[in-house]
């Protein structure tokens, strides 16, 4: 039986989550001279036309050349949703321990761990060779990994699935979903509609706060 400190686990999604109506791959994509192309692959993806390691091949292509420092820049201008910090504060507050669960790059992941003082971040890795990336995948990270990846850093909290949440919008988010006491679909696709345990819809990430105090209490 796991013991814990912690009232529960919180796992956010990014792309479409925290990153309202794109993905970062495709804001970074802009920069890098492959958005169209990277666009309508993130769709076929989103439709299951195509599988994760598709994409992420696709994409990282285009990362070749560029440095470790340049996409650092390049994150400061991310759109991101408002209420992150007070969301993640609130978590704090309550003994949830906010995660990032996601299948952005992990530097995206980074980025937002430490501006906004989540725990932890997994995903997929890109190769690079010094500072800079050389256009290939060093870790693939699929919808089933993020599943598998949040549950482990679960058990390492102490923290077992019934008392976690998920707080997501898209197919990469099901098999989360299907692990964990609540999913919250938020601003979501049809699929993760019909998958979570509860909908919500708003342009703040505080919105959430009424669905996640059901770990509290």
């Amino acid at each position: 039986m796991l013991t814990s400190d912690h009232a529960g686990v919180v796992f956010f999604d990014v792309d479409g989550t925290l990153v309202p109506g794109t993905s970062s791959s495709v804001f970074l994509a802009g920069f890098l001279g492959h958005r169209d192309e990277l666009s309508l692959a993130e769709d076929a993806y989103a439709s299951g036309d195509v599988d994760n390691r598709h994409v992420s091949e696709l994409d990282a292509k285009g990362w070749a050349g560029a440095s470790e420092d340049q996409v650092s820049g390049w994150l400061d201008g991310l759109p991101l949703v408002p209420g992150i910090t007070e969301t993640v504060d609130w978590c704090r507050r309550n003994g949830l321990v906010p995660v990032l669960a996601t299948l952005a790059w992990s530097p995206v992941g980074r980025y937002l761990t430490d501006r906004f003082g989540f725990h932890a971040f997994g995903g997929p890795r890109l190769e690079t060779d010094g500072d800079r990336f050389t256009g290939r995948v060093d870790r693939h990270f699929d919808e089933y990994d993020k599943r598998d990846a949040a549950l482990a850093q679960a058990r390492e909290l102490g923290v077992a699935p019934h008392a976690c949440a998920a707080v997501g919008d898209s197919r990469s988010d099901l098999p989360l979903f299907a692990s964990v006491a609540l999913s919250v679909a938020f601003n979501a696709s049809a699929g993760a509609r019909a998958a979570a345990t509860v909908t919500v819809d708003g342009g703040d990430l505080r919105d959430v706060l009424p669905a996640l105090s059901r770990l509290v209490r």
